[in-house]
């Protein structure tokens, strides 16, 4: 999932001393390029829309290993460079039940990821996709989730989630059913974003 609440932050810098606010000016040049520049390489590692992986259904975890570890910290990696908020195992084109999440400030992993309680309420909010560029569209979401499975090493994790967490755990757990938000969307934000994606899937 993209990240909901990005901006670009621009640095204020006093203007007594010209040459230290030209240099501060040059390094935040320079950061604001290696960081795009890292983005453009994560999104290269991340499969977009008309890529069939996208629409298949991901295989159960069975072996809990060094490959596993190596795995989630790659996806994790490649999550923060492209300024997401979550990422599944099949946007990287693997088909295993496993994802990515930032849940506030921490960096989680969840494997073979199971929602056990739904709550009632529901909200529609705007979401992005890592796997569709800049296109955004409204979709409904259960405000509350409980959310059970494991960590990279086995053991379990039990997350009871609300808000903005529990918003990108059912985004990240539609992309191991072979679902993206399009098909979650109202009609016309399809359509709309239909008519955005078809070109791009021309020129692939």
């Amino acid at each position: 999932m993209s990240d909901h609440d990005h901006d670009d932050h621009d640095h204020e810098h006093g203007h007594d001393h010209d040459h230290d606010h030209d240099h501060a000016h040059e390094h935040d040049e320079d950061d604001r390029a290696e960081q795009r520049a890292r983005r453009q390489v994560a999104l290269a590692q991340i499969r977009q829309y008309g890529d069939p992986v996208l629409r298949m259904r991901a295989n159960e975890v069975e072996e809990f290993d060094d490959e596993l570890a190596r795995l989630t910290e790659r996806m994790i990696g490649v999550m923060h460079d492209a300024e997401g908020v979550g990422l599944a195992a099949t946007q990287v084109g693997i088909l295993r039940r496993l994802f990515v999440f930032r849940d506030e400030d921490e960096d989680r992993v969840v494997v073979n990821p199971v929602v056990t309680v739904r709550g009632k309420e529901t909200e529609v909010d705007e979401e992005g996709c890592l796997s569709l560029g800049p296109i955004r569209m409204p979709v409904e979401r259960a405000v509350e989730v409980t959310l059970d499975g494991f960590d990279a090493a086995g053991n379990a994790v039990h997350l009871e989630l609300e808000g903005m967490s529990a918003r990108v755990v059912q985004h990240e757990l539609d992309h191991l059913d072979g679902k993206m938000i399009i098909d979650r969307t109202d009609p016309e934000s399809r359509r709309e974003a239909m008519a955005q994606l078809r070109p791009r899937l021309v020129l692939r």
